[in-house]
């Protein structure tokens, strides 16, 4: 990162500014998720019941809109670059933009495993990846600058600003999917992973269950799901609960369920909540 500051300042690079600045908020979103890892492990309590596994979808939140921040002043720049273009050492460039696409290879192999798994470590390795395909455009913007500009008032000066805008829209881009996977789990939304529908009548099919209804199902964080439901059940089943709701749970264990909550009917009078039966329609998802 200070190398890429240096020879921003030292090339007149934009690119290779975006990149450096970029980086420093790589580190930022790395410690960010060390930290918000570190809190997640702290034990649940009667004031937080559920532990404090939200705060790393919280700091991948944060990760985002950092993102976001980052591409919104790339492309301020870029903007009054391309008014006034500047010139840029083509050679400079090239090679503080090789050493740090190699510097980012590296960051990416360490995270990309980790980055399937936890939401938060995806923030932090979104993060690298923007700055990746940063370096990659600073490489390009050098090989065209010292291939093309041979002048001081070349027109190919402009590749820089323009590729630093191609550098914030895939910013953008790469921030997107994850935005949206962490705006589902605040706002509670029913895991995509979880086929709502051939739970529920896989449920359904054990004798003695009538209907599942009242079902909610939502993430508290990367791999722990947790659902809700009544269940109304024959009333020549009584005495035979909990056999009935182990093979209930065992159900929901089997789709990767981590914390289920179950409750026995013998009358739909019983329940006043929505009863939620939409999965009636279908077995599966279409």
């Amino acid at each position: 990162m200070f190398v890429e500051v240096v020879g921003g300042i030292l090339s007149g690079s934009l690119a290779l500014l975006a990149d450096a600045g970029h980086m420093l908020t790589d580190a930022a979103a790395i410690l960010l998720a060390l930290f918000a890892m570190w809190i997640a492990e702290r034990p649940a309590s009667v004031e937080s019941t559920f532990g404090y596994y939200r705060t790393e979808v919280l700091a991948a939140l944060f990760n985002t809109l950092s993102l976001w921040v980052i591409a919104a002043w790339i492309f301020f720049e870029a903007y009054h670059r391309i008014r006034e273009t500047p010139e840029v050492e083509g050679p400079l460039l090239l090679g503080v933009g090789a050493a740090g696409l190699v510097v980012n290879i590296l960051a990416a192999y360490v995270l990309h495993r980790a980055a399937g798994e936890s939401l938060n470590a995806e923030g932090a390795f979104q993060h690298v990846m923007a700055d990746l395909f940063g370096s990659i455009g600073v490489v390009v913007s050098g090989v065209l600058i010292l291939a093309f500009a041979t002048t001081p008032d070349s027109p190919w000066f402009i590749v820089d600003p323009i590729l630093s805008i191609g550098i914030g829209l895939l910013i953008l881009r790469s921030s997107w999917g994850l935005f949206m996977r962490v705006f589902k789990v605040l706002i509670e939304g029913t895991p995509k992973h979880l086929d709502m529908y051939r739970i529920c009548s896989d449920m359904e099919d054990i004798p003695g269950v009538t209907i599942i209804h009242d079902v909610h199902a939502w993430t508290i964080t990367s791999g722990y799901d947790a659902m809700t439901a009544h269940v109304l059940v024959d009333s020549a089943q009584r005495g035979n609960e909990d056999n009935m709701l182990a093979r209930l749970r065992e159900i929901a264990y089997g789709y990767g369920i981590g914390h289920v909550t179950l409750q026995l009917e013998y009358s739909a009078t019983e329940c006043e909540e929505n009863h939620h039966v939409e999965h009636l329609v279908a077995r599966s998802r279409a």
